[in-house]
């Protein structure tokens, strides 16, 4: 069973940055494909960003391209987001989510492993 432990949230002004931090208690996160997912209020999940295992393809979401960068770094068994411009709607919970097989890396419920969350809340 992997757990997977999300940090790095917080309270930020408009045009702020945040890097969200992804890590797993197994030394295996190497070899799955990772998602970012957010949820606001009110609101169903949504991709955000995904990262697959041996190609390192990536994919975003239109509304953060240019402004959220996801990476890995295998060794340290983490998958980060960083997230620079921020804006008030970007304000959620982000959860990550991890699948050594996925295949539609958009879809949350693919993903057998999933963290608790961290809240991002973009206010002035």
């Amino acid at each position: 069973q992997v757990q997977l432990v999300e940090s790095g949230g917080g309270l930020v002004q408009p045009g702020s940055s945040l890097r969200l931090s992804c890590v797993a208690s197994e030394s295996t996160l190497g070899k799955y494909a990772v998602g970012w997912f957010r949820q606001a209020p009110g609101k169903e999940r949504e991709v955000i960003s995904c990262i697959t295992s041996r190609t390192g393809n990536i994919y975003y979401r239109d509304s953060v391209k240019g402004r959220f960068t996801i990476s890995r770094d295998d060794a340290q068994n983490a998958v980060y987001l960083q997230m620079d411009m921020l804006k008030p709607e970007d304000t959620a919970v982000y959860y990550c989510a991890a699948d050594p097989k996925v295949i539609r890396l958009w879809v949350d419920q693919e993903y057998e492993y999933r963290g608790q969350g961290t809240q991002v809340t973009v206010s002035s």
